[in-house]
């Protein structure tokens, strides 16, 4: 009988001795199990693997049917940007702080691991954004995916952007802010959840456009359909000052005079798996803070 999961990427650059430990022991739990197993080039290197067991990220997304990122979600959300054109399944093993997207416990991954190797998990499809930056022409200068959110700012501390906000094509809202912050359904619980967004469900077609730190007191985050189309336009005045997208975090792409910005939902997604027993509101509620059951 054919494994639903014969080859298996391992990835996620380990930061300290435990990602090293936990790499080292889910590869050779892996191999003796009989799977195929890739570990991404440079974690291999670090490992001092031999070299028949390293393959790039790009190779890992093409052949492996399941994607161990070991690390925490800044690993995971990574790794969803770089596979997302692979289609490559993903789960994660939490060696990070917060682990709202690894779900496998470092003591437990094994058996864990085991149990969706045998078919035993569910899984989720998440939207993708792309952003890209059109200049005066309409022609795309910059593009970028995005997984948890595009953030707009400027390169100074305490300093207002100008930008209108047109959703369709049709004009929604102007605003003088610190920033705007565009989040995905799993980016709710990030950035945008700092800035007082509201918590979306991950697996809704939902896009969250929230004014950060805006120049009046009746901006309110906005909760739109996820096939909806986000356009941005600056004042000149705006944009003869530096002014910037930082995608994820990571990606910084710079907005000169005259362009405009445009964020839809991409046509790739990325998926996650998770063990049979992954609760979200469960998940959530740790996370939180929240109280437990009261009767």
């Amino acid at each position: 009988m054919e494994r639903e999961f014969s080859t298996i990427g391992l990835i996620g650059l380990p930061r300290n001795s435990h990602g090293v430990s936990t790499h080292l022991q889910l590869y050779s739990w892996l191999q003796q199990a009989g799977y195929r197993v890739l570990v991404e080039s440079p974690v291999a290197e670090k490992l001092g693997m031999v070299k028949g067991s390293q393959a790039s990220l790009s190779e890992i997304g093409q052949q492996a049917n399941l994607v161990v990122v070991v690390g925490g979600d800044g690993n995971m959300l990574s790794a969803a940007k770089a596979l997302a054109a692979t289609n490559s399944r993903l789960i994660g093993v939490n060696r990070g702080h917060l682990g709202f997207l690894t779900d496998l416990d470092p003591a437990m991954a094994k058996s864990q691991l085991a149990a969706v190797l045998a078919g035993e998990y569910r899984q989720e499809q998440r939207l993708l954004l792309e952003v890209k930056i059109n200049d005066i022409d309409q022609q795309c200068r910059h593009k970028s995916f995005v997984v948890n959110e595009v953030v707009l700012h400027p390169d100074q501390v305490a300093c207002m952007v100008e930008f209108e906000v047109y959703i369709d094509s049709r004009f929604a809202f102007a605003q003088r802010a610190d920033g705007l912050i565009i989040a995905t359904p799993t980016g709710s619980t990030a950035y945008a959840l700092s800035g007082g967004g509201p918590i979306v469900v991950p697996t809704l077609n939902a896009m969250i456009v929230m004014p950060m730190f805006p120049h009046t007191l009746s901006a309110r985050p906005l909760v739109i359909d996820g096939d909806s189309c986000i356009q941005l336009y600056f004042s000149a005045s705006t944009t003869t000052r530096p002014l910037a997208l930082s995608c994820d975090g990571h990606t910084q792409l710079a907005i000169q005079l005259g362009e405009h910005v445009v964020i839809r939902k991409s046509s790739y997604q990325w998926s996650l798996i998770h063990p049979l027993d992954y609760d979200y509101f469960n998940r959530l509620s740790n996370k939180m803070g929240w109280l437990k059951k009261l009767f």
